[in-house]
């Protein structure tokens, strides 16, 4: 069982191993950090972003947050994006789902009492089976949540499109492709669901005027 101090033991070995094997792998990694992909992801703790893609520490920068969402007044997110983009210059931003994901089934549920700022979190799920409710209501309950996640991972790449990061980048040189996947716990496998990229149409009423 994993408790602090186990897990300090493990650092100690891990480090002691890497430098085994490469004797200058963190003094180069303390110089810098250039990866190319954002990854947007959900906070569960199964589905840990550098794992699933076989990754090496500054390959891939990191975000997550319950039911990875992309919210316009989440400053937290907005401010990583921006970094990403402008400083690090991502080539590619992933906001990766995943089946089975708590919140999104949370969300499908009454509000619970003694999580109010979890409530509001999900509200913009909530939101969104409400848009979709007749489409998913005809799905067994299991579908459903399926279906769900998958339109929450969706609508998370158009937030992305829509935001004024994304467009001052797509106008003015830097060209980053936004991708939606999904995560099965089953078989640890991810699939495509959306790619958007400066070609990509976005609806007038989202388009930023400068």
């Amino acid at each position: 069982m994993l408790n602090p101090e186990k897990l300090l033991l493990e650092n100690r070995a891990w480090s002691e191993d890497v430098i085994s094997r490469d004797p200058h792998f963190f003094e180069n990694l303390a110089k810098e950090q250039t990866p190319e992909f954002l990854w947007i992801g959900c906070s569960d703790s199964r589905v840990p972003a550098e794992t699933v893609v076989n990754a090496q520490p500054g390959e891939v920068f990191v975000h997550r947050n319950i039911a990875n969402q992309v919210i316009n007044t989440d400053f937290n997110c907005l401010s990583v994006l921006q970094y990403a983009i402008e400083v690090l210059h991502v080539k590619h931003i992933i906001v990766c789902g995943h089946y089975g994901c708590g919140g999104v089934k949370a969300a499908l549920e009454k509000q619970k009492s003694g999580l109010v700022i979890t409530n509001k979190w999900l509200m913009h799920i909530k939101d969104l089976y409400r848009l979709h409710q007749d489409d998913l209501i005809a799905l067994n309950p299991d579908k459903m949540l399926d279906r769900l996640i998958e339109l929450n991972i969706i609508e998370q790449v158009y937030r992305l499109a829509h935001t004024s990061i994304i467009q001052f980048a797509w106008k003015h040189g830097h060209k980053p492709t936004i991708h939606g996947w999904v995560y099965g716990l089953e078989n640890g496998l991810l699939h495509e669901l959306i790619k958007l990229d400066e070609n990509s149409p976005i609806n007038k009423i989202y388009q930023h005027a400068d």
